[in-house]
């Protein structure tokens, strides 16, 4: 039994040591520089690592390194320091990657700071040519699709009074804001039809953590000429599917039952 008990501990203390390696290293850690520097053998080492992947501990990149997993990216989200953002950035970066290459427009990662949603990850589709780089730019929620996400799920405090008009779509009353939040929560995302620039359409999806609380948003934007409301429900399908995707990285485990996508019924929208 005391023996059971040493052997346990010292399992503990060596995946210990393994998660400090990777969470204090400055940048992603090869399974070889893991060995060299813990001295383990390889065997040890690949199953201490496969039971921290089990745990959402640790994490490969696409070069298969390792660096921290999904449970400080939960813990990122409720952060505001730029490492912190970071991890949750790279958690996030696979499936705007999946977005961007499927829709062929920009995809982005927001969450949500003070009265703003806040773009800290983006991917770039096929369409280079005029792409708006998004990364750290503040956008009102009440005109964005990003923002609209967090207004709904009660992330970002809903503004009362006239609201800014940004466009001559943009949704300035606020009983008209209040009923289109509602259709956001039943239908599962969010859309923005002109609002935040003239020219510019947008669809975004709730990410949740391990509790449920919506702790960033995915969203497509591009061009109306090309995301036009004809693709809207297909796009908010595919960003809906990504965002539960990583939801679930992050260890929530009950996503809702998505209702079948439905485009805009109103004229003016949302970006």
């Amino acid at each position: 039994m005391e023996q059971s008990s040493r052997s346990g501990s010292q399992a503990v203390d060596r995946a210990a040591a393994l998660l400090d390696l990777v969470v204090t290293s400055p940048h992603p850690r090869s399974f070889t520089s893991l060995v060299d520097e813990l001295g383990l053998a390889k065997s040890t080492t690949s199953r201490l690592l496969q039971a921290l992947e089990r745990n959402r501990l640790v994490q490969r990149d696409r070069q298969g390194c390792f660096r921290p997993g999904a449970v400080f990216a939960v813990y990122a989200s409720r952060s505001t320091t730029g490492q912190d953002l970071a991890d949750l950035a790279e958690l996030t970066q696979p499936a705007l990657d999946r977005l961007a290459l499927v829709s062929g427009e920009t995809a982005n990662f927001a969450v949500p700071r003070g009265w703003a949603a806040v773009q800290i990850a983006q991917a770039d589709g096929r369409f280079l040519l005029g792409a708006t780089n998004w990364v750290g730019i503040e956008v009102p929620p009440h005109c964005s699709a990003l923002g609209k996400v967090f207004l709904a799920y009660g992330r970002l405090p809903v503004p009362e009074g006239p609201l800014e008009t940004r466009t001559p779509a943009t949704v300035t009353d606020p009983s008209d804001l209040a009923r289109e939040l509602a259709d956001v929560r039943r239908r599962g995302w969010a859309y923005a039809w002109e609002e935040l620039e003239a020219g510019l359409s947008a669809v975004a999806a709730p990410v949740r953590g391990p509790d449920g609380t919506v702790v960033g948003a995915l969203s497509v934007s591009g061009p109306t000429a090309r995301l036009t409301r004809d693709r809207v429900g297909s796009v908010g399908a595919l960003v809906v599917d990504q965002a539960q995707a990583v939801s679930q990285l992050l260890g929530f485990t009950h996503p809702p039952v998505r209702r079948p996508a439905t485009g805009p019924t109103r004229k003016a929208g949302a970006a």
